[in-house]
């Protein structure tokens, strides 16, 4: 059996229809893995449907150049010089022509390459917009090794374009983001009763992360700061965010926009729960006047473990030694102290949990032996200490919260740490960047794990389109048929054709 793959160009000025054919098949006795299209068959076709439509669609936008819009006078060509244009389904090399400007036209310029100005990216969005988010859920190598295994794309991209083109993506993400304010809460008391109910609470945790820099000079300055988070309604979902810390110029209207575009209301409750940290601390302020900051319960015992295990060691190594019985009686006590703090802590009673870490401080002190790792857990302690009196404000009644079914911990956002930044960084292998490399990786990452990137594709696509609108572009647009498949006019950027595709069973398959 012989079949023939064709083409057929409709067009609607009354000319005869074109048609072209784009591929051949032959198939003999019918085998599993010759039933219908191999993968290499169909990126062939791909590539020949693409070349087709392309050409017909350039020379279709270029006709309508070649005369003044207003007079109706013929221009005249300048020169020309090639084009690249990349789509998903191959790159094309385009001739682009230059044409002088008619003599009634003022536009400040003698000549203009239509071309360039409507492909000027030389990227078509779809392929922008695949090579985007693979890149931002595995390592550029890979994503650029599956873009060249599906589509007929192969030895046409690099992993160094792929991290290009998401970088260029990024920072017209972080261009469409507004001013950095140090306050974001609008209007006043009067205002925000007028407001409609406001919808359930939002709870929104931060946390940071550490990646490995590119330019370590040291072992301490091997690392930079990443603070991600995680808003979550009530009723509803979730999104992250995540910028690198000391990078971002603009980290409060980041998570401003983030609670915004969950529905953040002025009348609307906002819990903040973080580690403490002074950074994270002073990100949440000023975002909204019904907020409520909240010190992480998780961080909180995760110290008071650390300190009881060095207790537990200490205790196990004195029995192993035959030691003095009043050594391991203090070292008793020390525990008994240690759930003392942990019990005021849990029932917010912080300064009873400040005289309690005092007195487990003293305990230390009077130990009648020097165990091994006393020093440390006297450190420990003096720290945690630092730690508790430096956030005191922001411990609440865990009890309580845990009774009425309260958020009181951030173990959510330690996983948003590890599926935001972990995973994609690859801390395991030691993978090294430089700040700006991981910021606006992160910015891309996030859009996809929130389901965003398409959306912000569509909305430069509508804003680039009506630029173009005004520009005094026009003309139709192109239809492609075939069954069950139709596209509107609108669903190429800048299309001027005025042809219809048909691709139908009767032109695909001729029988031999």
């Amino acid at each position: 059996m012989k079949v023939r793959i064709q083409v057929v160009v409709e067009a609607e000025n009354g000319e005869p229809e074109k048609v072209e054919e784009i591929a051949r098949l032959e198939r003999g006795t019918l085998r599993p893995e010759d039933l219908g299209l191999t993968l290499a068959e169909a990126k062939v076709l791909l590539h020949g449907m693409q070349q087709a439509v392309v050409t017909e669609q350039i020379a279709e936008y270029l006709e309508q150049f070649k005369t003044c819009p207003d007079c109706g006078a013929h221009r005249t060509r300048k020169g020309h010089h090639p084009l690249v244009y990349r789509t998903l389904f191959g790159k094309f090399n385009l001739v682009s022509p230059r044409l002088y400007d008619c003599p009634c036209q003022s536009h400040g310029r003698h000549s203009s390459s239509p071309l360039v100005e409507l492909l000027g990216t030389h990227c078509a969005p779809e392929l922008l917009y695949l090579e985007t988010r693979l890149a931002s859920l595995m390592s550029y190598g890979l994503s650029v090794e599956l873009l060249t295994e599906v589509l007929p794309i192969a030895e046409e991209i690099s992993p160094t374009s792929v991290r290009r083109h998401l970088q260029r993506v990024a920072e017209r993400i972080e261009g469409e983001l507004g001013e950095e304010q140090v306050q974001f809460i609008e209007g006043c008391p009067g205002d925000w009763a007028k407001q409609p109910p406001p919808g359930p609470p939002l709870t929104v945790g931060l946390d940071g992360g550490y990646v490995h820099a590119s330019d370590q000079k040291s072992k301490t300055e091997g690392w930079f700061e990443v603070i991600a988070g995680k808003g979550v309604q009530t009723e509803g979902g979730a999104k992250v965010f995540a910028f690198v810390n000391k990078y971002d110029t603009k980290p409060k209207r980041r998570l401003y926009e983030v609670l915004k575009s969950q529905g953040l209301q002025m009348n609307q409750q906002v819990v903040f729960l973080s580690d403490g940290g002074d950074t994270v601390r002073d990100l949440q302020h000023y975002l909204s006047p019904e907020s409520e900051h909240l010190l992480d319960w998780f961080h909180i015992t995760m110290r008071l473990t650390v300190m009881r295990q060095m207790i537990k060691g200490m205790t196990a190594e004195l029995k192993a030694g035959d030691k003095c019985s009043e050594t391991a009686t203090g070292l008793v006590d020390l525990e008994k102290h240690l759930e003392s703090v942990k019990w005021n802590l849990w029932h917010g009673n912080v300064p009873h949990a400040l005289q309690r870490i005092d007195d487990l401080d003293d305990d230390l002190e009077m130990l009648e032996e020097n165990p091994p790792n006393r020093k440390k857990l006297e450190k420990a302690a003096r720290e945690f200490r630092t730690y508790i009196g430096a956030n005191q404000a922001f411990i609440p009644n865990y009890g309580d919260r845990y009774r009425h079914d309260e958020t009181i911990s951030t173990t959510f956002v330690e996983s948003t740490v590890n599926y935001v930044v972990s995973k994609r960084f690859v801390k395991k292998q030691q993978m090294r960047w430089t700040q700006r490399g991981a910021h606006l990786l992160l910015q891309t990452r996030v859009q996809v794990l929130n389901d965003d990137l398409r959306k912000t594709f569509v909305r430069s696509l509508v804003s680039r389109n009506e630029t173009g609108r005004t520009c005094g572009a026009k003309g139709g647009g192109i239809e492609v048929s075939a069954p069950g498949m139709t596209r509107s006019p609108n669903a190429v950027q800048g299309s001027l054709c005025t042809f219809t595709l048909r691709v139908t069973k009767y032109c695909i398959y001729r029988y031999e």
